[in-house]
């Protein structure tokens, strides 16, 4: 396996890198009419201007360059057709398969895995009919009123992001909330105005080994038991999402009841699956279809698209350019449209936890660096919080802007002024204003010579960010599965041109075994003599303080 710092094109990128960081997109601009038609991708719902990079052609082709000799047609192939490219744990990746993207022939591990997917659908289908209907009846009789989703990660960011973004389009026949945390906190508020006999829990897990939702569930079975007196009204009131049936039924939970999931999905990229189980019964099923339809069109562009029109392509190349050739750091999410509130968390879990590696696919240190931080908020909100940090701070960060041409929620005179900022905001992070501009600006508003001079300096903005703008005609499922699954296909191309194995998280996991060691030590209150001194000594205040 050859390293990518010894590949031609990745050669010639550090070179190019050299050259542009003296340049400034200004004058890229002045000297390019062209630059927004050239740099920027339409599809039917969607368009992407890339143009606020710092980019020429030249660059552009450098970086296509640098996919085809990482061989990133071969990977992509080889994704859609089921071979095992998660191969820390020996797996596929075919969360794609959920929505239609795969041949109904399509085998894994000799099963058709089409199959598999389609008869779970079919079973989501009726389950949601029957519980959006009145037809499943909780333990008194009654129609279920509220759903609570119990997951965390993978199993909660993307369903509960869905609902967020997609809530303009419920009909209430029932009202969904979301138990992540296993600070007690969470799931005692959402509990506490709902009526037992009228809740049904989704208890979202892959393994249903994982700690704090397994945690989460068996106080949810406390609670309804402690009102229903009995235990076999968990049956009613309980299903589950998971690979380990056994585990599920020793909760109580009906086999009839239990959702599959399989190892070729991965948790980050299982919305798709029955881990949507509460945006189908939040939105009806058929809008549900629609999300994976949308999800569907973008897996046919990124499978068919040239490289240099390819958009999940091209924005992954961005990434590499901006982060690994560049010296970007981080790189923020800026929804412009109050429905998306949540994507920024979403999109954390989704690149920081699949491409946040520092070796490769031969366990070797990368002597590079690979993605950056995510952070982010919504447009208006982070303008009166962290812009000034965006502006003029010494870091740059790259950022998507995210808008859509129209509101779900159309209020007259708001949306305008909404998308006035959107525009404006990646113009100025380009653009900037250099002194002389601000000297001259203060001196024609009538100020004093003394004043230009004290404050021109503290209003310079050096422009030259770098910015992706993303404008939805409007975000509904359709629009909205395009937009989840452009990012999951970027997230897999930065994982090709890094060298990095995307789809394991072993990262997650140390902290997590240490933990459960120490559960034990704070419900025994000893605590172990070969822990660090800090951590030693925080445990004792901990119990001390009780």
């Amino acid at each position: 396996m050859l390293d990518r710092q010894t590949l031609a094109s990745w050669k010639n990128l550090v070179k190019l890198a050299e050259e542009k960081k003296s340049q400034h997109m200004n004058d890229l601009f002045s000297a390019d009419e062209n630059r927004f038609a050239k740099f920027s991708i339409e599809l039917p719902k969607m368009l992407l201007d890339y143009s606020k990079n710092l980019i020429d052609s030249e660059t552009m082709q450098a970086l296509v360059a640098l996919a085809k000799e990482c061989d990133l047609e071969n990977w992509r192939s080889k994704m859609f057709a089921g071979e095992k490219i998660n191969s820390t744990e020996d797996r596929a990746v075919l969360h794609t398969a959920l929505r239609g993207s795969v041949s109904e022939k399509l085998q894994v591990n000799g099963e058709n895995i089409s199959q598999q997917v389609n008869q779970q659908l079919e079973k989501m289908s009726e389950f949601v009919e029957k519980v959006r209907q009145g037809q499943w009846l909780g333990y008194s009789g009654k129609r279920i009123t509220d759903i609570v989703n119990i997951g965390v990660g993978g199993s909660n960011l993307g369903p509960q992001m869905v609902t967020e973004a997609l809530k303009q389009y419920s009909d209430h026949s029932v009202n969904v909330h979301y138990v992540s945390n296993v600070d007690g906190a969470q799931i005692a508020e959402i509990l506490r105005p709902l009526e037992p006999e009228k809740v049904l829990f989704i208890v979202s897990s892959k393994t249903f080994t994982t700690t704090e939702t397994m945690i989460n569930a068996k106080t949810a079975i406390n609670w309804l038991t402690a009102a229903s007196f009995d235990e076999k009204s968990v049956a009613k009131h309980f299903v589950a999402v998971t690979a380990n049936v056994e585990n599920a039924m020793s909760l109580g939970i009906k086999q009839e009841n239990i959702f599959t999931m399989w190892d070729w999905v991965g948790g980050r990229f299982s919305l798709w699956s029955a881990i949507g189980l509460a945006v189908a019964l939040d939105l009806g099923f058929d809008k549900f279809e629609q999300l994976l339809a949308g999800a569907n069109v973008m897996d046919n562009h990124f499978k068919s698209a040239t490289l240099e029109h390819n958009m999940p392509v091209i924005m992954a190349l961005l990434s590499v350019w901006n982060t690994t050739f560049l010296g970007a750091k981080s790189q923020a999410i800026l929804p412009y449209d109050q429905t998306l509130h949540m994507l920024a968390a979403y999109l954390q879990q989704a690149e920081m936890e699949s491409n946040g590696k520092s070796v490769n696919w031969e366990g070797k240190e990368i002597g590079y660096a690979t993605v950056p931080s995510i952070w982010g908020e919504l447009g208006i909100n982070g303008q009166h919080a962290f812009y000034q940090y965006l502006h003029q701070s010494n870091n740059v960060v790259p950022a998507d802007f995210i808008g859509s041409v129209a509101s779900v929620t159309p209020v007259k005179g708001h949306h305008k002024t909404l998308m006035a900022n959107f525009f404006a905001q990646t113009q100025a992070l380009m653009t900037g204003v250099n002194e002389q501009q601000v000297r001259e600006d203060l001196k024609a508003k009538g100020r004093t010579q003394d004043y230009i001079d004290k404050v021109a300096p503290h209003k310079v903005h050096k422009g030259n960010r770098p910015t992706n703008t993303l404008l939805l005609k409007r975000i509904d499922p359709h629009s909205l599965g395009q937009l989840i699954a452009l990012y999951e296909h970027k997230i897999f191309v930065q994982g090709i041109i890094l060298q990095i194995c995307s789809f394991d998280q072993w990262g997650v996991e140390l902290g997590k075994g240490l933990a459960a060691n120490i559960e034990q030590e704070l419900e025994t209150g000893s605590v172990a003599v070969t822990h660090d001194c800090s951590t030693k000594q925080l445990m004792n205040y901990y119990l001390n303080a009780q």
